[in-house]
């Protein structure tokens, strides 16, 4: 649903309809997040500081402090459409720039990454392996199909 990596972080069900875009969370990994609420944050008046070393210093701690942009979870078997899909994974992956896809778990390996997409030719990525900004748009959450389901043999990038 949520990588291991995002369990700290606030995070929602996502919402069939809605599009999402590949995010870098301040603990950086990758992961879902709605552009509506990455944009409000992005707008948010930052406090005026000094150009110092001592300024420079609290500045750093102090993003830290900051409330980040909520994770959004989905479920194994949701189906997505995926855009923009880099050239390189393109050619590598035997897809186009927009696919419809499964999103899957790889696996319940703790400290690992496992949240993927599964492509109609049975190719899975993981998401840490995708582009930052890269658009998700949410079809279906429930298994939508069962080419989509777990009958597709798994040929992993990592």
């Amino acid at each position: 649903m949520c990588d291991y990596s995002l369990q700290g972080i606030s995070n929602r069900l996502a919402e069939e309809g809605e599009e999402l875009q590949l995010h870098r969370f301040q603990i950086g990994t990758l992961g879902l997040a709605a552009p509506a609420e990455l944009r409000a944050l992005a707008d948010k008046p930052r406090p005026q500081t000094g150009t110092g070393f001592w300024s420079a210093i609290k500045n750093w701690l102090s993003s830290d402090c900051e409330e980040p942009a909520r994770a959004v979870c989905i479920p194994p078997g949701a189906q997505l459409l995926l855009q923009d899909i880099a050239p390189r994974l393109q050619q590598e992956l035997g897809v186009g720039a927009i696919e419809v896809v499964a999103f899957s778990q790889l696996g319940a390996e703790a400290y690992s990454y496992r949240d993927a997409v599964r492509f109609h030719n049975g190719r899975e990525v993981l998401l840490q392996k995708l582009e930052v900004g890269q658009r998700v748009g949410v079809m279906r959450l429930s298994l939508a199909d069962e080419g989509l389901g777990q009958k597709w043999p798994a040929a992993v990038v990592r």
